[in-house]
């Protein structure tokens, strides 16, 4: 069974201004659809074929470079827009808590999601995960994910890579991301930490 290109999970103007309906429009419709068609391409007929998306991207990696980067890059795409919300959402007591402990409070997390996406040299994606029982920020470059990690559960993701912030923000990532640091969803982090295990692309 091939894999599919996730729906939006809110309308295309849904998260303006900080993401536009036109950069989500060639964002999902077109840069998320070609890793798709890509992924599909590559392991059509050979034995990925019906594997999980995680289990594609376990598989490529340092293998297939060319696979990896395209099954990782489905995966990170997928995780990407449900970690934001078109309403405000409000972390779990448990997540809240550990925020509490580990950055001070939500806003201060915040600036240290955005300090670390703005210091990231050239593309790839900021993280907050759960690594050894603690919440940390986690960077990862170009097409890599924490999808297949051991021992790491990813909560929520930035995009990095220009495409994601160029037609709305231009070259000012420290712009993009403080206008997405209002719109990561907290619920969708919450449901992250309480489950315990890293996100299921939905095939």
């Amino acid at each position: 069974m091939a894999f599919e290109l996730i729906d939006l999970p809110y309308d295309d103007t849904a998260l303006e201004p900080a993401v536009s309906a036109k950069t989500l429009s060639y964002h999902h419709g077109r840069h998320h659809k070609a890793y798709i068609d890509k992924t599909n391409a590559a392991i059509d007929g050979g034995d990925l074929s019906g594997k999980t998306l995680e289990e594609v991207i376990a598989a490529a990696r340092g293998s297939d470079q060319g696979l990896f980067n395209n099954s990782a890059q489905s995966w990170n795409h997928g995780f990407y827009w449900h970690s934001m919300a078109a309403e405000e959402t409000n972390a779990s007591d448990e997540l809240k808590s550990m925020i509490d402990s580990a950055f001070g409070s939500v806003d201060g997390l915040k600036d240290k999601l955005k300090e670390r996406g703005a210091g990231h040299f050239a593309s790839g994606w900021v993280w907050l995960a759960v690594k050894n029982g603690e919440l940390t920020i986690e960077e990862t470059h170009d097409g890599d994910t924490l999808a297949d990690q051991d021992g790491v559960n990813p909560l929520l993701v930035i995009d990095l890579w220009e495409h994601a912030y160029y037609l709305d923000h231009q070259n000012a990532r420290p712009e993009y991301l403080g206008a997405v640091a209002g719109k990561l969803n907290w619920k969708f982090a919450s449901d992250n930490l309480a489950r315990g295990t890293t996100w299921q692309y939905p095939c």
